[in-house]
């Protein structure tokens, strides 16, 4: 079995927020240096990562969503709003 690496958000010491500070492509050895933020998205866990996946392969529909999960229609609206307000108070920081 093979664990998958979740793109780190958070500071493993202090707790604050990660920010990229290099990229690299192995393919030609360039490396590109500065600060860049990391995308809401990305700050959301990895199953909250899954649903908005999820949401965009249904096309928006929160019932096919609630179908394919077998959840209720509220519980799944609940779960996208608690979603959107937490993309929006990352976006506030950025």
């Amino acid at each position: 079995m093979s664990i998958k690496k979740v793109f780190p958000t958070v500071c493993p010491s202090c707790s604050g927020t990660l920010k990229v500070k290099s990229l690299h492509c192995d393919e030609c050895d360039t490396t590109v240096q500065g600060e860049f933020a990391i995308h809401p998205i990305l700050r959301l866990t990895a199953e909250e990562q899954q649903f908005v996946t999820a949401f965009i392969r249904c096309s928006g529909s929160l019932k096919q969503m609630a179908a394919d999960m077998g959840l209720s229609y509220p519980t799944v609206r609940n779960i996208l709003d608690d979603i959107i307000i937490k993309l929006q108070s990352y976006e506030s920081t950025l």
